[in-house]
């Protein structure tokens, strides 16, 4: 089924990125301008950022592109909430504004010409598109590894997730209205939205080095997003915990009758037997469970708090002060 041509807005989050910006701006802008031309989107098509509290010249520079060109506009967090968040609340602005959004990032790492085949698949009738990564070539031995590794662990503890796909994907509206529907704090979108169903497919691409700056997303963070795609969409760990537990009687048992029978026989040193039962297996899994069962608790007391996941301080468009907060979706 052929639609009407659809709005889209590309929407970008922006942390530090005052060394991008000038090389990807204009390449976001080219590719509007020849989606238009083609007749996939309406020419009422913009490109938003997302300024996530950035400490540099960022704010700046968005609002230089947004004073140059009305097919820029942006918004500004009040603080730096993390890519996630920063994302979410690009795409809460645009889902009243736009028929279909394309998330994706500022370093122009992203095949922005894979946008073609994801509005015509988006006009063949699918609500969602996922830019997924034909290959990993331009990552290091130890980024592939554990990043392929990562997406076959999340789906077997339970997490639906779409294999080498990220953040750059096409959503529709209709998508996002029933996203904001989704109130946790802990987000972890990827996994979010394989959760909400309706027709769906992916595009390949290839991935290209980062065009200028520096990559604002260290192992710290990514084992920090990896740890809340498992915790966020998983409950396997604890089971898995307990089943630990009960393996560790068994050992336990037999470890005690072999301490016993040493013991007995005379071939250890006195206090050996209850120091080797008692440290070396149960300290250790104790320690581990208690860190796994503490995420949880963790993730739960922040959910009850309720506390907004974003607030818009400020817009191009509008300039409004003290915006919308996330818990208002």
């Amino acid at each position: 089924m052929l639609r009407e041509k659809p709005i889209l807005y590309i929407v970008i989050p922006c942390y530090n990125e005052e060394e991008v910006l000038p090389v990807t701006a204009p390449m976001f802008k080219a590719k509007i301008e020849s989606l238009v031309a083609s007749g996939l989107i309406d020419d009422g098509s913009r490109i938003l950022f997302v300024n996530d509290g950035s400490r540099d010249r960022t704010w700046e520079v968005l609002t230089e592109l947004c004073a140059s060109d009305p097919v820029f506009t942006a918004i500004k967090l009040s603080r730096n909430r993390g890519h996630q968040n920063a994302l979410l609340a690009g795409l809460m602005e645009a889902k009243d504004l736009a028929d279909i959004t394309i998330s994706i990032d500022c370093d122009g790492q992203d095949d922005i010409d894979a946008m073609d085949e994801m509005v015509r698949a988006y006009n063949d009738g699918c609500e969602i598109v996922y830019g997924v990564r034909s290959d990993r070539s331009s990552d290091s031995f130890f980024k592939r590894s554990t990043a392929q590794g990562y997406y076959k662990i999340l789906n077997a503890l339970g997490g639906e997730v779409i294999y080498n796909h990220a953040d750059y994907r096409l959503v529709s509206s209709r998508v996002l209205n029933e996203l904001a529907n989704y109130k946790e704090v802990n987000l972890f979108l990827r996994g979010m939205f394989p959760m909400i169903g309706f027709k769906s497919t992916c595009v390949e691409y290839s991935r290209h080095e980062r065009l200028a700056g520096k990559s604002k997303y260290p192992l710290s963070k990514m084992l920090t997003l990896a740890f809340d795609g498992i915790t966020s969409f998983s409950v396997k760990p604890i089971r898995i915990i307990t089943g630990l537990g009960a393996l560790t009687v068994v050992l336990s048992l037999v470890l005690i009758i072999y301490a016993l029978v040493s013991w007995a026989t005379g071939h250890v040193v006195p206090g050996w037997s209850s120091s080797f039962i008692g440290t070396t297996l149960i300290g250790g899994i104790q320690l581990i469970s208690l860190g796994v069962i503490g995420e949880y608790v963790g993730k739960i007391y922040m959910e009850t708090k309720g506390r907004p996941r974003y607030i818009v301080e400020e817009r191009t468009w509008s300039n409004t002060d003290g915006g919308e907060s996330g818990e208002k979706m």
